[in-house]
């Protein structure tokens, strides 16, 4: 399902229009963007948790040569499932 769909889908389940549909959607992902880009964590309980995860500085090897170079430092976005997700997704 690609964006579009979800929207389609959303509008319909929820009875409002696919615009007002696309603003809520978009506004929701800024939002959860710059909560993560300060480095907030976002819970929404039986759905999931947004979190930031950190990950050190290390040593890695280059595979085309085999020589050794230092990976920096870096954030990533991470998503952990909720239980009642887990157990919809599990039926």
């Amino acid at each position: 399902m690609n964006k579009k769909e979800l929207v389609a889908a959303i509008a319909e389940k929820s009875e409002v229009t696919k615009k007002d549909v696309e603003k809520v959607m978009q506004s929701f992902t800024e939002v959860v963007s710059e909560e993560l880009a300060k480095g907030e964590k976002i819970q929404m309980v039986g759905f999931g948790t947004f979190e930031v995860a950190e990950r050190a500085e290390r040593e890695g090897r280059n595979p085309k040569s085999g020589e050794v170079m230092t990976i920096a430092a870096s954030k990533s976005p991470k998503f952990k499932a909720g239980k009642a997700l887990k157990d919809i997704v599990n039926k």
